[in-house]
């Protein structure tokens, strides 16, 4: 059985070589370990030049130490950076030395975990770590920063202050009903009760966009052989990454692709024309298409623009999922003749563009911005999980059950109190061990 406070070590850069890599250890009185390998303990917080020997004195490296005793260091306990040669085996005979030296081998996450426990980050900061380092845009990346800046727990906590003391108003007259107390303000409870459910309401939007820069747009491009998806896909990502011919069926399998737009990070993938074959290696490529498209946000149906939507192409739609959005690309309006344009009705939203020419792709782009839900200009949002995001909509539908119950004090009161509780599992006041292993379980190791 591991202890929470055994001394941990883990090589902290990406595998491979490189000028540098840094093997950390954290744990408690980390000086032993430090005089050990270096024959010295570093001056706190400060870059040491020194020799890594192991247990028969011999060296393992040339390199730089630095030494952060207990409470000030990344997960407040002491922390010992190593910092070597960046080659595969001088790194993991570093670590060894450590692990001989009484340290483990540490869990992934476990080092921002035991950050976690000891009151360095609360839960939402320590799960922007991660979302800092797998950020795929700048955009997100920026988003993740804020947050483990703090901005979001900021938020978090701004929405439990606003609660709590409309909760204090009304258990008041739960608690001292003998009491001679003003009797509650039920225009001022109003108030503040519509001014959180506000609040709530903006917190969630500001995590509903900040999600999506975390997670991207799922999009399939779909439709009958020979419509233009290569084309489409080859536009869009601005290099040639499928084959494209006249012949009907050339895509065999899924090809994907990530880009981004306006900084929105957006998961293409290019699937095998629906039709009716006999080929055995293009139905398995078609079953693929449906088992892409079940998972999309988005399916964007290619038509030729001179041929229109035909019977066949109604049939792909009806076949399409519920809560799949789906958008009609005219393609080839270069040789239709026709402008570039978008047109919505009841039943669908239709675009028309070329492929081949780029010309309409910037309607394309606009609407795919567009179903993701993204507002331009939005710098204030939170890099927010699923998990937070249902605290949210659970917080805000709470809040709101509270309203129904104004004329019962004991009511309107549980229902804060549960609001309270989803809010505060944001950011781990209120938190699970199962919960807590699920999360970091999901870091890198080393961090």
């Amino acid at each position: 059985m591991t202890q929470p406070d055994d001394p941990i070590a883990s090589i902290g850069t990406a595998p491979g070589r490189g000028g540098i890599g840094v093997v950390r250890v954290s744990g408690k009185s980390l000086a032993p370990l430090a005089q050990a390998l270096l024959g010295k303990v570093p001056p706190p917080r400060r870059a040491v030049r020194g020799v890594f020997v192991d247990a028969h004195g011999a060296a393992i490296d040339d390199g730089i130490a630095l030494y952060f005793p207990s409470p000030r260091s990344y997960t407040g306990e002491d922390v010992l950076e190593l910092q070597g040669h960046g080659g595969p085996v001088v790194m993991q005979m570093l670590l060894k030395r450590c692990l001989e030296l009484g340290a483990r081998l540490a869990e992934p996450g476990e080092f921002t975990r035991r950050a976690f426990l000891n009151d360095k980050l609360d839960l939402a900061q320590a799960e922007s770590v991660a979302d800092l380092i797998e950020s795929a845009t700048e955009s997100a990346a920026r988003c993740a920063l804020r947050s483990l800046l703090g901005e979001f727990s900021a938020a978090i906590d701004e929405l439990l202050r606003q609660l709590i003391e409309l909760r204090m108003l009304v258990e008041a007259t739960l608690d001292f009903p003998e009491e001679d107390l003003d009797p509650l303000d039920r225009a001022d409870a109003k108030r503040r009760h519509a001014r959180l459910i506000g609040a709530i309401e903006t917190a969630l939007a500001k995590s509903r966009q900040g999600s999506l820069l975390r997670t991207g747009l799922q999009v399939v491009l779909a439709g009958q052989p020979n419509v233009g998806k290569s084309s489409l896909l080859n536009r869009l990502a601005g290099e040639e990454l499928a084959i494209v011919t006249a012949v009907p069926g050339t895509t065999r399998d899924s090809v994907r692709q990530a880009i981004n737009i306006e900084g929105v990070p957006l998961n293409i993938v290019d699937t095998a024309g629906l039709r009716d074959t006999q080929d055995e290696i293009e139905r398995m490529g078609i079953a693929r298409t449906w088992s892409e498209i079940s998972k999309a946000d988005v399916v964007l149906l290619l038509v030729d623009a001179r041929a229109g939507v035909s019977g066949q192409d109604l049939e792909l739609v009806e076949r399409i999922p519920q809560g799949v959005k789906r958008v009609f690309v005219h393609n080839k309006i270069d040789l239709a003749g026709s402008a570039p344009r978008r047109h919505v009705d009841d039943a669908s939203t239709s675009l028309y563009v070329s492929a081949k020419s780029g010309v309409g792709m910037d309607l394309l782009r606009a609407e795919l911005l567009a179903v993701a839900g993204w507002q331009q200009g939005a710098e204030d949002l939170f890099m927010a999980r699923e998990r937070h995001l249902i605290a949210l909509r659970l917080a805000a539908q709470h809040a709101a059950q509270a309203g129904e119950h104004f004329g019962r004090p004991e009511l309107f009161a549980e229902e804060l109190r549960l609001a309270q509780v989803q809010l505060s599992s944001i950011t781990g006041e209120f938190a699970a061990d199962d919960l807590l292993g699920e999360i970091f379980s999901r870091f890198c190791i080393g961090k």
